[in-house]
């Protein structure tokens, strides 16, 4: 598709990044090049999906804590397995890393009918888009109607294969799509609490049972597997519930839990330091000294 794209205000840095761009992939297709990296040589798209995710995560916590150099690194990276990924699939012919960002691009034109008014994505633009809703819910349009993406249902559009907590995350926002949401906060944390009671009551029903605390026995303990299946279930709409509640915050949820994550790590390693300095072995017998250095890491701000 032939665009007027409007002039970059500063074209040094758009020459720069092309530059750049050339050097970063002359340095992919090397590493990969007979007499290049062995590791390198030995991935393929599928080895590199866990270094892609932990890339992406590492990319987030450093977005999150405002660091700009540590973001410029990280960000890096994650372009750096981006890259390397779609090398692969060019290097095996199924498609070209110049097949992927003008697909990209063409995509993004279409999508933005209020920006690129001649784009394919015209027939969905009902006047002016002033708002991101507005913006969103005409993208979902052209999805549907330009690029023929129909589900038989908006929930199909969240692949199966996400991590529960951010399936979770988007199948809410989907469902409020068509408007399945409670408008006010207050319900969602009612909602949270009730969750929080019916765990309780299924636990109390779990610790009914003698010898409740061999979960999921071998020998088929049917009513001990069954209230064991009942507290999870109702953990499993407790973390849901959670979920909505920071969805309605405008907390993403993955986000939220990985900063908590490394919170705990720091503190909790923290404490492990100052047991070991002061000769005090880490059981329950010592878990008042533990609080202690715990609470001495919190106001060291770890």
């Amino acid at each position: 598709m032939n665009t007027t794209f409007p002039e970059t205000p500063d074209i040094n840095k758009r020459k720069a990044a092309v530059a750049a761009f050339e050097r970063f992939l002359e340095t992919i297709q090397t590493l990969r090049a007979p007499g290049g990296c062995p590791w390198d040589r030995d991935q393929t798209p599928l080895s590199m999906r866990r270094d892609l995710i932990e890339e992406t995560f590492e990319a987030i916590d450093a977005i999150s804590q405002n660091d700009a150099a540590h973001a410029k690194e990280e960000l890096g990276d994650v372009l750096l397995n981006t890259m390397m990924i779609s090398y692969m699939f060019e290097q095996n012919q199924d498609f070209t890393i110049a097949d992927s960002i003008n697909e990209l691009s063409d995509k993004l034109i279409r999508r933005h009918p209020h920006v690129w008014p001649q784009s394919e994505g015209a027939s969905e633009a009902k006047g002016q888009v002033k708002s991101s809703d507005e913006v969103l819910n005409q993208w979902d349009r052209i999805k549907a109607n330009v690029e023929g993406r129909r589900e038989k249902s908006i929930l199909d559009e969240v692949p199966e294969g996400f991590p529960p907590l951010l399936r979770a995350f988007k199948l809410q926002k989907k469902a409020a799509k068509k408007g399945f949401d409670w408008g006010e906060l207050g319900p969602v944390a009612e909602k949270v609490q009730e969750e929080l009671n019916e765990v309780k009551e299924a636990r109390k029903e779990l610790e009914s049972i003698p010898n409740h605390t061999e979960p999921f026995t071998l020998n088929a303990d049917e009513p001990l597997n069954s209230a064991q299946l009942h507290v999870e279930e109702e953990i499993g709409d407790l973390l849901f519930a959670v979920v909505n509640y920071a969805r309605k915050l405008g907390v993403d949820p993955e986000t939220a839990l990985n900063r908590t994550n490394q919170k705990f790590y720091r503190r909790f390693t923290y404490v492990e330091q100052k047991m070991e300095e002061a000769g005090i072995p880490m059981d329950h017998e010592h878990l008042p000294e533990e609080d202690k250095f715990w609470d001495e890491a919190k106001s060291k701000g770890l």
